[in-house]
């Protein structure tokens, strides 16, 4: 077969094959050997194994193709496994004198194995810092002056090393996130409920509301106020952006009127003589929502049933349509389900994909579909869950009980499985309460320890990269 077949349809063939089979064809003969190394064969691989992923989040330095896909295969091994020692380096960080209240990566989220990675994130705390960290080598980067306030939130924009953070007086500030420069500021008349990042292609927003229920729209850098809107008078109102953040979903806890979404585009270019484009769910007392992240707008939520008797979560998707009279927002119910009684009132929700949403209630973690179809239900924590992860490689916990667990998506099926892996633990119960936050990127996986005498440090766990 090897004398009859000519290089171009050699190339044809091993097209089909998968990296181990590659492997065994290099080893017939010279011929062979040569058209497996073959740059496009090995870049196709890549493409087709991660393909869900974002294609920008692949950086092959000066690797070739094949040498990525064996150091990336080599990091979810080792993620997937969890050996102490083997697998990764667990780091105690400490510096902040009080709880830390937010933390978010300000590192780009990409898939490198040159030697150039880099896993940064930044945290806030009540004792009136905002804090930068580098996980790889575990140390601090830099640390901000003492602020008029606590610091409550932060929100990050890595594209462009931009940190914004919040204190309870409602004053933001603008930070350079590889140096601490305060670059920018703007008080707000009473103190803030939501910080929301929006990349948007117009360009980088902040979004912002208040305790009175306005909706403020700043531009980046500059903090300049691009629109303010009223979205419920005298009520905290919640920010949640859809992935493309061409929707802002605004609602506010025990209010019997609906949520409201707006279309982004009205709120960063706003019309003197017409009021931003937005519109009004028609469900009850509504107190969770997500985004199914594989759909441009397909919002989850979790409100109260018309007799308030039951929780219910219902899905809906949105666009819009044009006319000569301008845009209307349309909206229409693709499923909903009422939450078993069963469960405790879930604390968390998040979306994976199109049709699955993960709930945490009280030590469970559950899965269901949009439709309400139960698909697995776990219980490896003996202490609350406290936060989820989730993003398309894996879900990590975080909770009371001093421990992270982490979980693997297996995407082979109709509905992904998601499989329980190993728990990552923290410090001595001695000294500390349990965990409050997880956050993780491609090699790192980080968790705030709160101690026992009123503080907080970074637990991080690395994974060993391998370069090619």
């Amino acid at each position: 077969m090897a004398q009859h077949l000519s290089v171009h349809e050699l190339l044809h063939v091993f097209s089909f094959l998968e990296a181990r089979d590659l492997l065994c064809a290099a080893q017939v003969n010279k011929v062979w050997n040569e058209v497996s190394q073959t740059k496009e064969l090995w870049r196709q691989l890549c493409l087709r194994r991660w393909s869900s992923r974002k294609a920008s989040q692949m950086v092959l330095g000066a690797q070739t193709w094949k040498q990525y896909y064996f150091c990336r295969s080599k990091l979810e091994f080792r993620v997937e496994s969890g050996r102490p020692g083997k697998d990764f380096v667990c780091r105690a960080i400490g510096g902040h004198s009080g709880p830390i209240d937010q933390l978010a990566y300000v590192s780009t989220s990409e898939y490198r194995f040159d030697g150039m990675e880099k896993s940064v994130v930044c945290t806030v705390s009540s004792d009136r810092t905002v804090r930068a960290w580098d996980l790889l080598k575990g140390i601090e980067i830099w640390s901000s002056s003492l602020q008029p306030a606590p610091l409550v939130n932060l929100v990050t924009y890595p594209r462009l090393q931009l940190v914004v953070t919040l204190d309870n007086q409602g004053l933001i500030k603008v930070w350079e996130a590889e140096t601490g420069q305060e670059l920018a500021s703007f008080s707000l008349p009473t103190a803030c409920c939501t910080l929301e990042a929006c990349d948007h292609p117009e360009g980088s927003y902040l979004l912002v509301t208040c305790v009175e229920g306005n909706l403020y729209t700043l531009k980046v850098l500059q903090l300049q106020v691009v629109s303010k809107v009223t979205v419920f008078p005298s009520a905290s109102v919640s920010l949640c952006c859809s992935p493309d953040r061409q929707w802002v979903f605004a609602s506010a806890q025990d209010l019997v009127m609906g949520p409201k979404v707006f279309c982004t585009q009205s709120l960063l270019c706003p019309s003197e003589d017409k009021s931003p484009v937005c519109t009004t769910l028609h469900v009850r007392l509504s107190f969770r929502v997500c985004w199914a992240p594989d759909e441009a707008a397909r919002v989850i939520v979790m409100h109260r049933s018309d007799d308030h008797m039951q929780l219910v979560v219902t899905t809906f998707e949105l666009r819009t349509n044009k006319s000569r009279d301008g845009v209307d927002i349309l909206v229409q119910q693709v499923a909903s389900f009422v939450v078993p009684d069963t469960m405790k009132p879930p604390h968390v929700m998040q979306g994976h994909g199109s049709q699955v949403i993960l709930l945490a209630s009280g030590l469970k973690l559950v899965l269901f579909t949009i439709h309400g179809l139960e698909l697995v239900a776990f219980q490896d924590h003996h202490r609350p869950i406290t936060s989820v992860w989730v993003d398309p490689n894996r879900v990590i916990t975080s909770s009371l009980d001093l421990s992270l667990r982490v979980y693997v998506w297996n995407k082979e099926n109709k509905f992904p499985v998601l499989k329980s892996c190993y728990h990552l633990l923290g410090g001595s119960h001695k000294w500390a309460s349990g965990f409050t936050h997880v956050v993780s990127d491609q090699m790192n996986i980080v968790g705030v320890e709160t101690r026992s005498i009123g503080t907080s440090i970074l637990r991080s766990y690395c994974f060993q990269v391998q370069h090619g």
